[in-house]
């Protein structure tokens, strides 16, 4: 019975299994360079709890684009696996287990109030707005 035109599943949005992998599912695939471990990438964000409580977002930071390169320390590793292999202008929407996220220790703010409980899966609606390869030698002409 394969009938590539009925929706097998009802609900679409991704989820975190138990194990060490990140869930994707791109909502837009974006049509520009792709990002690769090295390269510079800049996203905007939306961090969620699977209950879809937000967390954190781009928005909270006056909506500038975080940029960071790919591969590198200071994210958490999810959030990277997830962008690796994402096109500029592309819209994924992962979801993160505690392994790949925080794991089990609370994420508290600067008074101490716990902003992300200990072993989280994590939601992150990611939109890729640049990739600056690590060797970019074209743009110099």
């Amino acid at each position: 019975m394969n009938s590539p035109a009925t929706p097998a599943p009802q609900d679409t949005s991704p989820t975190a299994d138990q194990t060490n992998q990140v869930q994707g599912q791109d909502v837009k695939v974006g049509g520009g360079l792709e990002a690769r471990p090295g390269d510079t990438v800049s996203v905007l964000y939306v961090g969620k709890f699977t209950d879809g409580t937000e967390f954190d977002s781009s928005a909270a930071h006056g909506n500038q684009p975080l940029t960071f390169v790919l591969g590198s320390q200071g994210l958490i590793p999810g959030f990277q696996i997830g962008i690796n292999g994402m096109k500029e202008g592309g819209q994924r929407t992962l979801a993160i287990p505690p392994s790949l996220a925080y794991g089990g220790e609370d994420v508290k703010d600067e008074s101490g109030n716990v902003i992300i409980p200990a072993n989280s899966t994590l939601i992150f609606e990611i939109q890729l707005v640049k990739v600056v390869p690590a060797t970019s030698t074209p743009a110099a002409e």
